[in-house]
């Protein structure tokens, strides 16, 4: 998936929702990458030096990402295995969610009471 984002980021910057569009799109509906792991991918990239996030929330790739296109990337699969990796995946759904509410506010409003339902669980974990 790693490839796949740099290639999209290569024609255009996009935010992730827009990413996951895409995808979902070139896929003909078949497959729709998940938020939670979009966004961590995103956040790696941008940690490696890859991409780099834009004052409007759009990512494109760096001066020198654009100038080697020859780089070794590594796969990273499986489902979180730590408190860590589940943080970093919801965080991901975060952004999804701050995404959609920039781009396209009405495919989230119809989840809104369950959202704040899941922030107050979450809240509760930590009076």
């Amino acid at each position: 998936m790693r490839m796949w984002v740099l290639t999209l980021l290569e024609r255009s910057p996009r935010n992730g929702a827009e990413i996951m569009d895409e995808m979902e799109m070139m896929t003909k509906g078949w497959w729709r990458p998940s938020p939670g792991s979009v966004y961590p991918l995103l956040e790696s990239l941008v940690q490696e030096g890859f991409i780099k996030k834009r004052e409007d929330g759009k990512y494109e790739l760096t001066q020198k990402t654009k100038e080697d296109m020859g780089w070794p990337y590594g796969f990273h699969a499986g489902q979180p295995r730590t408190v860590e990796d589940m943080l970093k995946e919801i965080s991901g759904y975060v952004s999804y969610f701050e995404d959609l509410v920039k781009s396209d506010k009405s495919r989230i409003e119809p989840h809104k009471e369950k959202i704040k339902e899941i922030s107050g669980r979450l809240s509760a974990l930590f009076p």
